[in-house]
């Protein structure tokens, strides 16, 4: 098989969703010409999500794929060229920076943003992925708000799962921690404010075993529990469960290249998407565990192509 010739560009973006999409658009838009890769999911973490009511501009509800699809389209429209295709190697160590993708494609660059997201980890059950989005949610600033007046459990023990159960009790009318452990690991502060609450209810060193719910028209009824110490299974009555045991980015291709926090998150300056690499960006979920919303990554995807730009013309 005769290789491809290698595809040169001056904006490589790695990675589609939210933060790669609007980083082409912008840099499309400045005559930049980029190459945008993207796996076997473009769109990432907002193709798994159903209704989005939080994104600005749309006063109905709409769909996570379909706001994906047009923003895809959007950035095809204004001129940049997509390959879909899985980067597998990346050398950020002299200029042109140069990407090989598992098709064996070799690209080179004058600057790359780096979108690749992050996945939250799950459970891994079976009845979990089934009623994933029919009460199952990994986010619950995207999710809380349709569980008003209901009962949910959210799992986890550290910062992000104790934050998700205090904005839950917005709107649920009751919330079961569930933890493995007998302790936390939240920080301190955050334990206190979470024992205050009088909507909040811990189950200490127990395990989510099983998700009970309808088929038609699909919704969760309640979960399974299995005490780790008595080895009792207990059924408990919730309307949704919220999984928070922590994200993945997707980083594994720039270590010992580029700069990240013991998570595995990229680092980028303050107010910046720049990363220790001059040149290198990186915007959305890949390097943003606070805030992790599609339009903060929207955000910097901008932000993002704009600084690109201004470090090509110079």
């Amino acid at each position: 098989m005769s290789q491809n010739p290698t595809k040169h560009t001056k904006v490589l973006i790695i990675g589609s969703g939210p933060a790669g999409y609007t980083a082409a658009v912008y840099a499309a838009r400045a005559m930049l010409n980029p190459i945008l890769v993207y796996g076997s999911e473009p769109g990432g973490q907002l193709t798994t999500t159903t209704d989005v009511e939080n994104y600005p501009g749309f006063a109905d509800v709409i769909q996570g794929p379909w706001l994906m699809d047009q923003m895809k389209d959007q950035a095809k429209a204004v001129g940049t060229q997509m390959i879909e295709d899985h980067i597998s190697s990346v050398n950020l160590k002299s200029k042109p920076f140069e990407a090989v993708g598992d098709s064996g494609q070799k690209y080179t660059a004058d600057s790359i943003i780096i979108s690749t997201g992050a996945q939250a980890r799950w459970l891994n059950l079976k009845s979990e992925q089934e009623f994933r989005g029919f009460g199952v949610s990994a986010c619950a600033t995207c999710d809380g708000f349709f569980f008003k007046e209901k009962e949910v459990a959210v799992v986890g023990g550290g910062n992000a799962a104790v934050e998700e159960a205090m904005f839950l009790t917005k709107f649920a009318s009751k919330v079961k921690l569930i933890h493995r452990r007998d302790s936390l690991r939240a920080e301190k502060m955050l334990q206190k404010k979470l024992m205050e609450n009088k909507k909040i209810e811990i189950i200490w060193d127990s395990v989510v075993e099983d998700v009970v719910g309808d088929t038609e028209p699909k919704n969760v009824k309640g979960i399974k529990i299995k005490n780790l110490k008595t080895n009792k299974i207990d059924e408990i009555k919730v309307d949704g469960l919220f999984i928070a045991i922590g994200h993945d980015p997707a980083t594994a291709l720039f270590k010992e290249q580029l700069d990240m926090d013991k998570e595995g998150y990229l680092i980028t300056k303050p107010d910046s998407t720049e990363t220790n690499i001059p040149g290198v960006y990186a915007a959305g979920d890949v390097k943003d565990k606070t805030f992790r919303q599609a339009v903060t990554a929207a955000g910097m995807g901008c932000m993002a192509a704009l600084e690109a730009e201004k470090h090509l013309s110079s």
